[in-house]
């Protein structure tokens, strides 16, 4: 009895040490993390804006330029110093340029730019996610 109670006891220290130094180690950098979710809210914005249908100009441009600021941030941010990873972060910037460079000025053009922006986005995400 004695020894399936240490035993027990070792496990319950074991478990909420791991979650302690678990949850240390996601703590060090949030940068990563933000800037994911930065994205996330921008995409996801002109997303519901393809759904409702009120795709004003100004609201596309706005969300695609945060967009395009954000994805300058890739790179330096997670310091992957793979090239593939770079490639990816630079194509991404590309096709927000260029999606900026004719501004989406209805739902069917701005339906094209995400799917040109989301496709980069998925290829990254597909191989470092």
């Amino acid at each position: 009895m004695r020894v399936a109670l240490m035993i027990l006891l070792g496990l319950v220290v074991g478990i909420i040490g791991t979650a302690k130094v678990m949850s240390a180690l996601a703590a060090r950098n949030p940068m990563p993390k933000a800037v994911m979710q930065t994205m996330d809210y921008h995409m996801d914005a002109l997303s519901q804006a393809l759904k409702t249908k009120p795709c004003d100009a100004a609201g596309i441009r706005h969300h695609l330029e945060r967009v395009q600021s954000t994805a300058t941030d890739i790179v330096p941010t997670f310091g992957i110093p793979d090239q593939p990873f770079t490639d990816a972060a630079h194509l991404l910037q590309t096709r927000v340029q260029q999606a900026l460079q004719s501004p989406p000025a209805d739902c069917p053009a701005l339906a094209q730019a995400m799917k040109s922006v989301g496709g980069a986005c998925k290829s990254c995400h597909d191989k470092y996610r």
